[in-house]
């Protein structure tokens, strides 16, 4: 097997102190982070998006195909059709028309202290919905069509970034995820080989925004991370 090329690698050396502080730093401000579900419809700086998805487009992938794309819908139009249709489906979910609901009765207890429903005026309100979507087959060319690895992991930590860097940015977000989601295919326009992951929500929190109290509720370190 050839050797593949390489190129170096440096990052600025900090002192112990100075890395103990940056990251505590960045964790007290993402624990600031909270999923909002009263935006504004004040105009975000497209400049914010476009920073957010050039961070999430530097995650880590399965041999470096970045299997995804980030549809950014502006549209009044088209979020209007992606509301009418995610509703759809959230009201059969929760049995809003007088179905059976599609979620158990124990998931539905655990949403109860969150107070969602079918409802998602967000969709429409919020500036900007960015439609996450991965991609089975796809390359790093334009024009490739290969198999992608490791999928779903790469997403998700894409979407990550994305978040992160949103809320980096001070804007509000809400990661939305109908079932079935084919929909955002047909909307965005995306290929049959492109699966809809998530709706990333990002705006200005409404200026009388709330959240569930039952939200800032997380488990301790100690509960989480065991150290071996």
């Amino acid at each position: 097997m050839s050797e593949p090329e390489t190129i170096p690698y440096t990052l600025p050396r900090l002192s112990d102190d100075e890395s103990v502080k940056r990251a505590r730093n960045l964790a007290e401000r993402l624990k600031q982070r909270r999923t909002c579900r009263w935006f504004s419809a004040e105009p975000v700086p497209r400049g914010i998006i476009e920073a957010a998805i050039a961070a999430a487009g530097s995650a880590p992938s399965g041999a470096n195909h970045q299997p995804w794309h980030f549809a950014v819908v502006t549209s009044p139009e088209k979020k209007q059709a992606i509301r009418e249709a995610a509703e759809a489906e959230e009201r059969r979910f929760y049995g809003a028309d007088g179905d059976s609901p599609k979620a158990s009765a124990e998931w539905l207890e655990a949403l109860a202290d969150l107070g969602t429903d079918a409802d998602k005026p967000f969709l429409e309100t919020a500036p900007y919905l960015i439609v996450v979507f991965a991609q089975r087959k796809g390359g790093i060319d334009e024009d490739e069509v290969t198999q992608n690895y490791y999928v779903g992991e790469s997403v998700g930590i894409a979407c990550g970034m994305l978040l992160t860097t949103l809320h980096e940015a001070g804007l509000a977000t809400l990661t939305h995820t109908p079932s079935p989601m084919g929909f955002l295919r047909d909307v965005c326009g995306r290929p049959e080989w492109e699966k809809p992951v998530m709706i990333v929500v990002a705006g200005h929190p409404a200026a009388d925004a709330t959240v569930p109290a039952k939200a800032l509720i997380k488990k301790p370190l100690e509960q989480i991370a065991s150290w071996l």
